[in-house]
């Protein structure tokens, strides 16, 4: 019989040998799709005023996140030092809007460990630089600033857009279905603010639907205070300007 010492010695060196590789259990591995998560700096601000400093006024990378996993190599830091040819392009188009003080660098590592350590399976992702890179390769070929503002929709402070026109307007280029994300303008009312754009890709990064994208809206704004982002209900939304916000 097994006595209860060995069995916690046993148990014991099993968590130490886990705790070194770093790696989190392998069902916590699996993920299906990758979600290429835009947000809207406007909305964001109004959202947490007193945070933001000079925020651009076009739409910003969150995020590329596997739908199911995170944080899978704790032993794997973020280095700067391996994407430094991309720090131009990151500051430009993935900015840390509300810690601008730190030149995003928590912001960035942040997304590292919690996403790109899972996204890293992907022999295309499977660097600090080819996550980064690819990232904004992915941002770059969606063009989301450009293609909604071709389709009409532009922000505006005194003009509603329904969610349903916006969802089918970004199929028609996109081809797939989107995730469109909001959250409310003020406590009691009703209209929502457009704060957040998901589009998914297959692990061959191919664009599909992201209609069960499995990433529930707050989900991965750890280095962030909770936004209250949720999926639009059909229906009025506001896309506010940038000079309108109160930041």
């Amino acid at each position: 019989m097994t006595s209860p010492a060995f069995l916690g010695a046993l148990c014991l060196a099993l968590s130490c040998l886990g705790s070194a590789r770093g790696l989190a259990r392998s069902d916590d591995l699996e993920w299906g799709k990758l979600i290429m998560v835009h947000h809207w700096p406007a909305t964001v601000c109004q959202e947490v005023r007193g945070h933001c400093k000079d925020p651009p006024s076009y739409w910003t990378i969150h995020g590329l996140w596997p739908d199911k996993s995170e944080a899978c190599n704790r032993s794997w830091p973020f280095n700067p030092q391996e994407i430094k040819d991309l720090l131009p392009d990151m500051k430009r188009y993935w900015p840390d809007l509300l810690h601008p003080s730190n030149c995003s660098l928590q912001f960035w590592s942040h997304e590292w460990k919690k996403h790109g350590t899972c996204a890293a399976q992907l022999d295309a992702l499977n660097s600090q630089w080819k996550y980064f890179n690819k990232s904004l390769d992915l941002y770059k070929e969606l063009a989301l600033s450009s293609v909604l503002q071709k389709l009409g929709i532009e922000p505006s402070i005194d003009r509603y857009y329904q969610v349903s026109d916006i969802r089918d307007a970004l199929v028609s280029v996109y081809k797939v279905v989107p995730k469109v994300q909001c959250f409310l303008l003020e406590k009691g009312q009703e209209v929502q603010l457009l704060g957040q754009m998901e589009l998914c890709f297959s692990k061959d990064l191919q664009l599909l639907n992201c209609t069960h994208a499995g990433e529930p809206a707050a989900r991965g704004q750890g280095a962030w205070p909770s936004l209250g982002l949720h999926v639009c209900e059909d229906g009025p939304v506001l896309y506010p300007p940038l000079n309108q916000t109160k930041l």
